[in-house]
């Protein structure tokens, strides 16, 4: 099993590295690739040392089986048939391809087969908030189905890379020592502060991030769900958190909703409200898990459920999903 990580010196391809190392995955060989710029850098795996090679139009991936590509949407779109065009597998962690209807978008816990139809060779890796979301949302379809969702994200700044997450740290240090605060990255200083905008707006008034979670979750869960987001970009370095309000058709109990998400692969219940127990992104950063906490019916409809959800952008929102499927696929000898 020839494995192939495109972007491999960002986030993303570092934590992929990582997540390919704890989870033992049954690798015989390993590339890498970067940019130009990239290109020669170093990393270790499994005590062994790899070379970055530059991503080009060639034949490099002639005897890959599945290629992990997290670059960006322009990388994607010029590099898939070079690197698709010998039989690897793509997984894609850009937006490129999510909504191509010859492309499927695959969160496993929620719709894991989707992953055996590839007319492209192409699987796509959805957004880290709408994984994180059909994640939850999905043992709750099981017991009745979800007719509309509201969801406001909290999103940390590694959902804008490493270097977003340099420029939060210091602009902590230049606002308490009374220095210039420098803002790159965002439209705003991050630091002290939340930015009620991610991507960018659409002619609807809302963002590109906030109608990826429309869009998305209704091709993963093959469902007519309405989804309405709000999606804020807050001052934590790393994992998101999402406040969910759950309408569906059938009344359910807030015993029967704890009972799903404590019986379903990939959940972690953290709800004692008595004993401050919720889950916050200070303590979960690193973590593979989707949490959930602060279970509760909605005081304006009967068949509403609210909760809290927590959970690793870099990890189940990016490169651990991204492995998982790829192991899916193994277990299914999909070349």
């Amino acid at each position: 099993m020839k494995i192939a990580i495109v972007g491999v010196s960002g986030a993303v391809g570092q934590e992929l590295l990582k997540v390919l190392d704890q989870r033992n995955f049954p690798l015989t060989e390993l590339v890498l690739f970067g940019s130009k710029r990239s290109a020669g850098q170093i990393y270790t795996f499994k005590d062994k040392e790899y070379k970055v090679k530059e991503l080009q139009h060639n034949d490099d991936f002639k005897e890959v089986d599945i290629a992990l590509v997290s670059a960006g949407s322009g990388t994607s779109l010029n590099f898939a048939k070079t690197i698709t065009k010998h039989g690897a597998i793509m997984i894609d962690n850009s937006s490129a391809f999510r909504m191509d209807d010859e492309v499927p978008l695959v969160v496993p816990e929620v719709n894991a087969e989707d992953a055996l139809n590839t007319p492209k060779s192409i699987i796509a890796n959805p957004n880290c908030t709408t994984i994180q979301m059909v994640v939850s949302l999905k043992p709750i379809e099981q017991l009745s189905h979800i007719k509309k969702v509201h969801v406001s994200s909290y999103q940390s700044a590694s959902g804008a890379g490493a270097t977003a997450m340099n420029e939060l740290i210091e602009q902590v240090k230049q606002s308490t020592t009374g220095k210039e605060v420098h803002v790159e990255k965002f439209a705003y200083q991050l630091a002290f502060n939340l930015i009620p905008h991610i991507d960018v707006f659409t002619d609807n008034g809302y963002t590109k991030e906030e109608m990826k979670m429309y869009n998305e979750t209704r091709k993963i869960m093959h469902s007519n769900i309405e989804v309405s987001a709000t999606c804020v970009r807050v001052p934590v370095m790393r994992a998101h958190s999402e406040s969910i309000w759950v309408e569906t058709e059938d009344e359910l109990s807030v015993e029967q909703i704890r009972k799903a998400f404590e019986n379903f692969n990939g959940i972690i219940v953290e709800d004692n409200p008595s004993e401050k127990k919720y889950p916050m992104p200070l303590f979960l950063s690193g973590r593979d898990e989707v949490f959930v906490g602060r279970i509760r019916k909605d005081l304006t409809n009967p068949k509403g459920i609210a909760f809290w959800s927590v959970s690793d952008q870099i990890r189940k929102g990016a490169a651990l999903n991204a492995v998982q499927i790829a192991e899916y696929l193994i277990q299914h000898k999909k070349r």
